[in-house]
């Protein structure tokens, strides 16, 4: 009876033809889970099918830059709006300033989660730092290193208005032609997105 109903040599047929059915779905789930890994990290490396189109208003910094290779050593445990003048701070860097300020007060419930600083490579003049003082009290203010800042930043001596990430990698960047608008919700969006910081 038990011969009647698996007849000699079925079953050894039927294994190979399982093993290759159950390598088959192994292979296409294998592709399914690294397939798309590999894939973004060739369009990242390569930058091919990056899409053109943008939701963000600053220059991008995408290359793994930090704070230290635009000569600001300093960390921060917060994301972070900072300032940087290779030269002295003038009109475009004071208004940077002001900016930085009125962006992080704009975060409105999110303010903890960011702080403005200032970078500069030349003493600030004494009215200017005495302002600071007394209306900027939350201001970090850190030193620059010329050098290093023009090479890393690939800037001449404009001001810029960076975001950095509670890692120090820098993520945006903007000249002083920025719209507060623009820069609070590029911000406003990263820490949206970000569960760090």
């Amino acid at each position: 009876m038990g011969a009647a109903m698996n007849p000699p040599g079925m079953s050894e047929a039927k294994t190979p033809v399982n093993r290759r059915r159950g390598r088959l779905q192994l292979l296409l789930i294998l592709l399914g889970v690294i397939g798309p890994m590999i894939l973004a990290t060739g369009m990242y490396k390569l930058q091919f099918w990056v899409p053109e189109g943008r939701s963000y208003h600053g220059e991008l910094i995408g290359n793994g830059q930090t704070r230290a290779d635009i000569g600001v050593p300093a960390q921060e445990d917060r994301w972070q709006l900072l300032v940087t003048a290779p030269k002295d701070c003038s009109v475009d860097c004071q208004q940077l300033v002001y900016l930085a300020r009125q962006i992080q007060i704009g975060l409105g419930r999110d303010a903890s989660r960011a702080s403005h600083a200032l970078a500069i490579a030349q003493p600030l003049n004494s009215d200017y730092a005495t302002k600071l003082q007394r209306e900027y009290p939350q201001l970090q203010r850190y030193s620059l290193d010329p050098p290093t800042y023009i090479k890393g930043a690939q800037s001449n001596d404009t001001p810029h208005l960076w975001i950095i990430d509670p890692h120090g990698n820098l993520v945006l960047r903007y000249d002083p032609t920025v719209k507060g608008k623009d820069l609070l919700n590029d911000l406003r969006h990263l820490l949206k997105l970000s569960n760090i910081g």
